[in-house]
């Protein structure tokens, strides 16, 4: 991509009042603050790596939000705080901070900044530590991380002094046919002849290209996994490396094996994070930097198998379903590309089997995929989406179904793993038995002798 070309990328300075207005108000604030797996997880990072990287430190919090990520900070021992916030947010973390009869350890330690990160000439000298949650649906939603790297100085600062997270992107095929059958029932609204008189279906197809173009954001039933992702099927994005050219555009390749004989309603996408402190390196450490303190290193995941999170997790749904048969091959890819909407879209093309010709990502034509028929390539599969233009559902409830089997997700093992699981059931049960009989013989020589 040349220099031209990238300058030319949307940007997103439109979407400024809205966006910050969003995060200016307390309930949006609550939601994050009350995702218990996001904050207890912050917290936890922060005060472990309290010695290295934050006692007696100064400390950059980028997009403090509620500053709760600041607040931690100064548990940790952090001599000062400067807290970036571009939303008014910032007026209400400064009242919290300067309540006279409140918070009184927070009291000259954190300095709110009610600017944006990319704003030259902040009155902020070199830190220490730099702290910060760019992170949105299927991690790079909302682009907080291109505005993190947006100018050289904090390029430079952040790569070396940032306690941050490598963040893996995980995709997967689902099946989920009351979800798809939900959403092409809300398309077939438009199908009527006579709504009050009124024939609406020239608008069915606009309707079902526009039901089917939304990323369905929610959790869901990790059951209903046609195959599960390994950390070799993952996307890793580095922010300690990560360049914002990178960040513009990423193609995300995957190659799976389904597990289950099924109907592919879709692709599914979650991340996991990992926090790290930064790579000091040891001609810049001396004895006051508690060297002998070892790094230590958090883990979150957002995946359907985890805890729940507020980032929940993403499904693109397929216009037409894929049938796929157990042990064939599951190739694709899913390219991101940054629209002017702080987020991006998305484009997916998945097909089945080893055989099936595979297109380039790098040369599709961006104007007209994902719009034609599968007359012509029955085991492909191809969608657009719009990653802003979300909708959600919540239709799962864990516990609902505690002896699940997969052909409750209308998902069919192969019999050899049927087989094999039957024999592993016996052979677990002939253990149990023996145990209980051991237990017996045990209590019975107690009670003899």
């Amino acid at each position: 991509m040349s220099t031209k070309e990238e300058t030319n990328k949307p940007g997103v300075e439109h979407r400024d009042p809205q966006y910050f207005g969003y995060y200016a108000m307390l309930q949006h604030q609550q939601n994050m603050l009350q995702d218990n797996v996001r904050t207890s997880t912050y917290r936890s990072a922060i005060l472990l790596n309290g010695p290295k990287c934050f006692q007696n430190k100064t400390v950059m919090d980028v997009g403090a939000g509620s500053g709760i990520l600041s607040y931690f900070a100064v548990q940790a021992g952090a001599a000062q705080v400067y807290a970036v916030e571009a939303s008014a947010m910032a007026k209400k973390m400064k009242k919290l901070i300067e309540d006279e009869n409140t918070n009184t350890f927070l009291k000259g330690k954190i300095q709110v900044i009610n600017a944006k990160i990319e704003e030259p000439n902040l009155p902020i000298p070199q830190v220490d530590t730099i702290i910060s949650e760019p992170i949105g649906v299927l991690l790079f939603h909302e682009r907080m991380a291109s505005g993190l790297f947006s100018n050289e100085r904090s390029r430079e600062e952040k790569r070396r002094r940032m306690l941050f997270l490598p963040g893996t992107i995980y995709l997967a095929p689902f099946t989920d046919a009351t979800l798809w059958s939900e959403t092409m029932a809300k398309a077939r609204f438009w199908e009527q002849t006579s709504f009050y008189g009124i024939n609406l279906t020239s608008l069915y197809k606009d309707a079902r290209e526009e039901m089917f173009g939304m990323p369905v954001v929610g959790h869901f039933d990790n059951r209903n996994l046609i195959a599960t992702p390994t950390l070799l099927d993952s996307y890793p994005v580095d922010f300690s490396t990560v360049t914002l050219k990178e960040l513009q555009d990423m193609t995300m390749p995957f190659n799976w094996v389904a597990g289950y004989t099924g109907l592919m309603h879709g692709v599914a996408g979650w991340f996991d994070l990992t926090f790290a402190p930064p790579p000091y390196d040891s001609s810049s450490s001396s004895s006051n930097d508690h060297t002998n303190v070892s790094n230590t290193t958090v883990e979150m995941s957002t995946s359907p198998a985890a805890e729940r999170t507020h980032w929940q997790q993403v499904r693109f749904l397929f216009r037409e379903p894929l049938a796929v048969n157990a042990t064939q091959s599951i190739r694709g890819w899913m390219r991101a590309i940054v629209n002017d909407m702080r987020s991006y879209t998305i484009y997916v093309e998945v097909v089945v089997g080893d055989n099936a010709e595979l297109s380039d990502p790098a040369t599709i034509d961006l104007a007209t995929f994902g719009r034609e028929t599968t007359d012509e390539h029955p085991l492909r599969r191809r969608g657009r989406w719009e990653l802003h233009e979300q909708t959600y559902n919540y239709s799962f409830t864990p516990g609902m179904v505690v002896d699940h089997k997969p052909e409750y997700s209308c998902l069919y093992q192969p019999e050899s793993r049927i087989d094999a699981a039957v024999v592993s059931q016996q052979q677990q049960a002939e253990i149990l038995d023996f145990s209980t009989l051991n237990n017996v013989m045990d209590n019975y020589d107690n009670f003899v002798n």
